[in-house]
């Protein structure tokens, strides 16, 4: 049965917000798009492993995942979940409202890439802390291949790190125009950038990294892994030259892109310096946990041991001092890439164990984009809540949908889960009673 939508108060000069979000509420569906199998056969799922009460956060909960640089739609979202109202036309034009202050905004990775505006969606973020609004902010894929491209860059190369550049692939390139538009189009910047062949050399992986990888990586990837890592490259490396010429940029324009990059985003006074300075891993809020993408056994045991401050603490001090190699295919990093493939570092029966034992019942992560809203699963007897709804309108022109996204995960102890997006029709709520039921 529908009613009218109780959770999210927005304001009617936000008209045309309001017309493309849902006005009504039903109870969570339970066809495909919503729920998976193993969620829907609730008491045959993972209830022997609970012994506690399922507990909520102690304050709502606001997550946006995967906005991929569209700002507009990050805006949108924060608006039709009730936390900010626009004050005039344009970004960064708005002001948290009384839920806004109260509630916690997570930000579940996955910022940079894409499009239509990196530097943008980054300012959009900036904002809410200028505020004083409560944000936590996860790490995602996208955002983690930027800076170990540009770690990459800076430190000596050597056979596990000469690949990470290339390896960001042809979705960087708009962030590598927009920076060199903005800070660099209208100076002296060819002075000491080398060669478009010296250049090339520096960016590249050289032929013998396609040799050497597989026996460098043996023991840290799975055959799998190794396998598609070299597969990847082999893509990327014929095609990434190509792409940026598309785009208008020669090896040299990216090249000096990427120095300023350096300076942006790793340079203590650099503007975006505060992006990766203010990055977590994970979040934990009563029986839930925030992060990316998913877990594996080593992680699930690392936070049961040691809890979810030490896995953001080894986050910043593997990704600082350790190997750049060593770091993209651990545990750690696996946190926000693994989509539980073979590929991927395993999450066994070992792992849910240690994450139930650790107080965590529910995962909320980004990383799968859902065309119809968002979808609650059951992936290796742990439950997931997949909150990627594909905001970004890049990825929605691919994907045929119109205009930028708009939508957010709500999570309450008072109204339990709630799923907006301007792709269905209803607002998906689950009380939280039912989302108990999962587990029998």
């Amino acid at each position: 049965m529908q009613s009218p939508l109780p959770a999210v108060s927005v304001r009617s000069e936000h008209a045309d917000i309001i017309a493309r979000l849902p006005n009504e509420w039903a109870p969570w569906p339970d066809d495909s798009g919503s729920t998976n199998a193993m969620a829907r056969e609730t008491g045959q799922t993972t209830a022997h492993h609970i012994k506690r009460k399922l507990k909520w956060p102690s304050r709502p909960v606001v997550f946006i995942s995967d906005p991929h640089a569209d700002a507009t739609a990050f805006e949108a979202s924060l608006v039709a979940a009730g936390v900010v109202k626009k004050t005039h036309d344009g970004l960064c034009q708005f002001k948290l409202t009384k839920t806004g202050r109260r509630s916690e905004i997570i930000i579940g990775g996955d910022c940079l890439d894409k499009g239509p505006s990196n530097l943008s969606l980054l300012r959009s973020v900036k904002h809410l802390y200028r505020l004083d609004a409560r944000v936590t902010l996860l790490a995602g894929n996208h955002d983690l291949r930027l800076i170990m491209g540009l770690l990459a860059l800076a430190r000596q190369k050597d056979i596990g790190n000469q690949h990470f550049f290339v390896r960001m692939g042809k979705k960087v390139i708009p962030l590598f125009k927009e920076v060199f538009e903005q800070y660099l189009a209208d100076t002296h910047w060819q002075k000491n950038i080398p060669s478009e062949d010296a250049c090339r050399k520096e960016l590249f992986p050289s032929d013998k990294w396609f040799e050497e990888f597989p026996y460098h990586a043996a023991g840290q990837l799975t055959s799998e892994g190794v396998e598609r890592e070299v597969r990847k490259m082999h893509s990327k490396t014929h095609s990434f030259e190509k792409n940026c010429h598309a785009a208008g940029l020669s090896l040299r324009h990216v090249y000096a892109a990427s120095l300023q990059c350096q300076k942006l985003f790793l340079h203590k006074k650099g503007e975006f310096h505060w992006f990766y300075r203010k990055m977590k891993l994970v979040a934990k809020r009563g029986s839930f946990l925030f992060l990316h993408a998913g877990l594996d056994d080593t992680m699930g045991e690392l936070l049961l041991k040691n809890g979810t401050g030490y896995a953001n603490k080894a986050f910043h001090r593997n990704l600082k001092h350790r190997d750049l190699f060593g770091f993209y295919y651990s545990s750690i990093a696996n946190t926000f890439r693994t989509k539980y493939r073979d590929a991927d570092l395993p999450l066994t029966e070992r792992g849910v164990k240690a994450v139930h034992k650790a107080g965590i019942h529910v995962v909320v992560q980004g990383h799968i984009n859902r065309q119809e809203g968002q979808r609650v699963t059951v992936k290796k007897g742990l439950v997931h809540v997949e909150a990627d709804i594909t905001l970004d309108e890049h990825s929605r022109q691919n994907e045929g949908l119109e205009g930028f996204g708009i939508g957010a995960t709500l999570i309450n102890k008072h109204q339990g889960l709630i799923g907006i997006s301007c792709d269905y029709p209803t607002a998906k709520v689950m009380k939280p009673d039912a989302l108990r039921q999962i587990y029998g």
